[in-house]
C-alpha cells in the first residue's frame, strides 16, 4: 500500500470517527430533549383536573325572577316576599311550583300538585295533600311556590312536613309559612285566596302520585 493510500485511508477514517462522534451528540441531545419533553407532557397529564364550578343553591334574584313570572307579580313584590325568607333560610336547594285547592269547616283539607325543579338539574311531578285545622269556613284555590332546603337526595321529599308554629306572615299580597320535618326545611309562599293558609295548623304529605285520603 503506498503512502498516500494510508494517507487517505487515516483521513477517511478520521472523518468517520468525527461524524460518529457528532452523530452521537446530537442523539444524546435529542434523546435528552425528547426525554424532557415527554416527563413534562407526563407530569401535565399526571395533574388533577380542577373541576369546574357547579353551583348548588339559587341565588334570591333566581328566586324572585322564577316567583315573578310565576305568579305574575312584578319582582319588587316578589322580592319583599322572599326577602325575610333568605335572611332566616339562605339560599334554596330547590323550589316546587304548583297548584292547590283548600276547604274547611273548622277541619281542612288541602290537595296540591305540581314540579319539583333541583339546582341539581333534577326535576320531579310531584303531589301533596294534608289535614288542617283552622279558624275559617270556605274553599279556596291558589298557586304555590314551595322553596326547599337542606333535601339531601330528590326522594328525601317525600314524607310528612308539619308546619312550624308562628312561621306565618304575609307581605306584598303573598302568604309564608314554613313548613319541617328534620333538617328539610320548606317556605311555601302562596298568592291570591291562598292566604288563609297562614291561620292553620296542620301537615302535608308529599307524594310521588295523587292520594285521596290527606293522611
Amino acid at each position: 500500500m503506498t503512502h498516500w493510500m494510508k494517507a487517505a485511508l487515516i483521513g477517511i477514517s478520521a472523518i468517520a470517527l468525527s461524524g460518529c462522534a457528532w452523530t452521537d451528540s446530537n442523539f444524546g441531545t435529542d434523546f435528552s430533549e425528547n426525554n424532557a419533553n415527554a416527563a413534562s407532557s407526563q407530569s401535565a397529564d399526571a395533574r388533577p383536573s380542577q373541576p369546574a364550578t357547579v353551583e348548588q343553591t339559587y341565588s334570591q334574584q333566581e328566586v324572585v325572577s322564577e316567583m315573578a313570572n310565576f305568579f305574575g307579580v312584578t319582582a319588587e313584590a316578589a322580592g319583599e316576599a322572599v326577602e325575610r325568607v333568605f335572611a332566616e333560610q339562605g339560599e334554596p336547594v330547590g323550589f316546587i311550583r304548583g297548584e292547590e285547592v283548600a276547604g274547611a269547616i273548622g277541619v281542612g283539607l288541602r290537595y296540591g300538585q305540581g314540579e319539583m325543579v333541583l339546582r341539581s338539574g333534577t326535576t320531579r311531578n310531584i303531589f301533596w295533600q294534608g289535614p288542617s285545622i283552622g279558624f275559617d269556613t270556605g274553599a279556596n284555590a291558589s298557586k304555590v311556590f314551595t322553596l326547599i332546603y337542606d333535601l339531601p337526595e330528590p326522594d328525601a321529599i317525600y314524607q310528612r312536613f308539619p308546619g312550624v308554629s308562628g312561621s306565618a306572615y304575609f307581605i306584598a299580597g303573598l302568604g309564608v309559612n314554613y313548613q319541617q320535618n328534620g333538617d328539610v326545611v320548606l317556605a311555601p309562599i302562596r298568592a291570591g285566596v291562598g292566604l288563609r293558609a297562614g291561620v292553620n295548623i296542620g301537615y302535608l304529605h308529599y307524594t310521588r302520585e295523587r292520594q285521596i285520603l290527606p293522611l
